[in-house]
């Protein structure tokens, strides 16, 4: 197992209950993420929240990025663990959505202003991003002329502009052959990498891609009743270290016998969730 150390809480969910139309979504949702320190290294953290279909992964989601207020309980980010709110936490959706009318630069620093930034501020800032994401040579483009590969690399940009820390990706993997996969997993810990703050939450259906990219994953799903009758409102029901299997931060992980377990493990919790 790689050598680490878990320091001080950087995004908290406490007690959160959610009802929609007289039914229980999310029933006394608790969970936290850590700041995962390596000596040498620069090591951001990537959880991913892994569930069936229609068990509140959405409805967590937006919770968690402030866009929506939980019925009880609250959600608490960065390193004094204050109250989150909408625009704390970046939010890439799964179509990428830009402003078509405007060049990726002119996205970047809208962004940033929307953050408070004055434009020379913005502008320094979004040359950064740029640098970083290696977009450099398409600033001056429009969305419409950006593959599907560089339009979520400006809008994860985007995202940072207002949040520097925190991002939340909707099915990152989604419609994607296995090698863009491989090329979207490597980018996402390439960012996680550039800050030892930096905070993903991906959201997916893809087990493999999840098992590849994090460090920890979570369960959302129901309890059940000894005659296995599901009982209303979804919560975390298991949490994955991937570190402590060490099968986190490797380049080869997918040719790890224990990584094709793992994602069997997850699979098979799957049908009692």
């Amino acid at each position: 197992m790689t050598k680490h150390e878990l320091r001080q809480v950087l995004l908290s969910a406490k007690g959160i209950n959610l009802t929609l139309g007289g039914n229980l979504i999310l029933r006394d949702v608790n969970l936290e993420i850590r700041n995962i320190h390596r000596e040498g290294h620069s090591q951001g953290q990537v959880v991913g929240l892994l569930g069936p279909s229609g068990m509140g992964k959405t409805r967590l989601f937006r919770i968690l990025a402030g866009l929506d207020e939980p019925d009880t309980g609250e959600v608490l980010v960065g390193n004094a663990q204050v109250p989150v709110k909408r625009g704390m936490v970046g939010v890439v959706a799964q179509s990428y959505p830009l402003f078509e009318h405007r060049t990726v630069m002119g996205n970047l620093v809208l962004s940033g202003k929307l953050g408070n930034m004055s434009s020379s501020e913005a502008r320094r800032k979004a040359m950064d991003y740029l640098k970083q994401f290696a977009l450099e040579d398409h600033g001056k483009k429009y969305p419409v002329q950006l593959s599907g590969g560089m339009r979520q690399r400006v809008a994860i940009a985007q995202q940072f502009m207002c949040s520097e820390h925190f991002l939340l990706m909707d099915e990152p993997f989604s419609g994607l052959d296995v090698n863009a996969i491989d090329r979207v997993c490597k980018f996402i810990q390439e960012v996680a990498a550039s800050d030892e703050l930096k905070t993903i939450i991906v959201v997916t259906h893809d087990i493999s891609a999840a098992v590849q990219v994090c460090d920890t994953i979570w369960l959302l799903g129901r309890d059940q009743e000894a005659n296995g009758t599901p009982i209303p409102g979804a919560r975390i029901q298991k949490s994955i270290n991937l570190i402590e299997r060490d099968l986190a931060w490797h380049d080869t992980v997918i040719h790890m016998p224990r990584f094709s377990q793992t994602v069997q493990e997850i699979r098979d919790d799957f049908s009692r969730l």
